[in-house]
């Protein structure tokens, strides 16, 4: 009796193992896609996430056998993953151009902030154009983070980021024009301008740039944006259609203003130059130079911002993006043009650098106390 029980276990035993071999047989028929419509991409593992398994029982059991259950998958869909957002080669190049403008002008705020003879109205001015590009580089740098790293969705994220790139970059060519201005009346004032002229005088001219620029900047957060109204986006969201015109039409009445007074700056030059018959040669190219200095100038800022002014006007957000790519980038390559026409051909910048960087000054470098009247 003890032999025929012994047995009869040994059978179930032997039934149950093959139940469960068949069962996994018929899991993997299916998961290559045999004898179903299912088609997946890999084996079935049992460690899978996306597979779950359930006890089911055996229905080769008779009734009077044990109740024998099996390991059967649930087969559900793998888990969907989410894509990762595509890199703009754009928003790349933007990114790497505000590093550069950071990187130059914090060297030349640096510079200036440590050397105590450059404390002059000239280099005040120069000082405030390196603190505006390098915040427009630092909210280029701070545009791509917000657009991949931060949820951009964010309202506040997107009012913040458009403020400081208006506002630092309003505050560049505003600068740019007070530079400009500053030079004219060394020229047209120079017997009466150093006594005229006071760091005090600078100072609030450059506290009114800032404030004009920052109020530009906060258009946008105050309501002046198209979060709720898309078909009212100008190229740049979320600036409307009709802030961005002002503001193009306030950058062209600027570069209006520059190459008129730059050109009474060569008129007044060439009269000089005629009224001092001894030196007639040395200054004759001497004014030649500063003529040609001044014509690049005017045509880099010219290059640079016209492009993106232009197309601001005529332009809106239904306009492919690539169009406005093409004409920021070069906009934001003006920032990086700025310090070495304005803070790095400066002989007293330059000794500073040298000293900072080498301990000593170049024997070829001119020691002669540069002006405002300069180019």
């Amino acid at each position: 009796m003890m032999v025929w029980t012994q047995r009869r276990s040994n059978i179930f035993s032997l039934r149950h193992l093959l139940a469960m071999i068949l069962s996994l047989a018929a899991v993997a028929a299916m998961s290559s896609g045999g004898g179903s419509g299912l088609n997946y991409s890999s084996p079935l593992d049992p460690f899978d996430s996306s597979t779950s398994w359930s006890l089911g029982e055996d229905p080769s059991n008779s009734s009077s056998d044990p109740v024998v259950r099996t390991l059967t998958p649930d087969l559900q869909p793998a888990t969907t993953v989410v894509g990762i957002q595509e890199v703009n080669p754009w928003d790349v190049a933007l990114c790497v151009t505000g590093t550069l403008i950071s990187c130059e002008n914090a060297l030349v705020i640096a510079v200036l902030f440590y050397t105590p003879t450059l404390r002059a109205p000239m280099f005040v001015l120069i000082g405030s154009l390196a603190a505006a590009d390098l915040l427009a580089g630092l909210g280029l740098i701070l545009n791509f983070v917000f657009t991949y790293l931060v949820d951009g969705s964010v309202e506040y994220v997107t009012l913040l980021s458009v403020a400081l790139l208006i506002s630092a970059f309003s505050a560049s060519v505003l600068n740019i024009l007070a530079i400009t201005v500053d030079r004219y009346l060394s020229l047209y004032n120079a017997l009466t301008y150093h006594t005229e002229r006071t760091v005090t005088f600078t100072y609030v001219m450059v506290v009114l740039i800032w404030v004009s620029c920052l109020a530009l900047g906060l258009l946008p957060a105050l309501g002046w944006n198209c979060l709720r109204d898309e078909s009212a986006c100008s190229v740049c969201r979320p600036v409307t259609k009709i802030n961005a015109v002002v503001l193009a039409v306030t950058f062209l009445l600027v570069f209006a203003l520059m190459m008129q007074l730059y050109l009474q700056i060569c008129k007044i030059a060439f009269r000089h130059a005629q009224q001092i018959a001894v030196q007639h040669q040395f200054v004759a190219m001497s004014t030649t130079k500063g003529v040609s200095t001044l014509s690049a100038i005017l045509c880099a800022f010219g290059a640079c911002w016209l492009p993106f002014a232009m197309y601001s006007i005529v332009a809106d957000s239904s306009y492919p993006a690539i169009y406005t790519y093409a004409t920021v980038l070069p906009a934001t390559c003006c920032s990086v043009i700025n310090p070495i026409i304005y803070a790095f051909r400066n002989p007293d910048i330059q000794k500073s650098l040298w000293l900072a960087c080498c301990g000593c000054v170049p024997s070829n470098l001119s020691l002669r106390p540069r002006t405002s009247s300069d180019v």
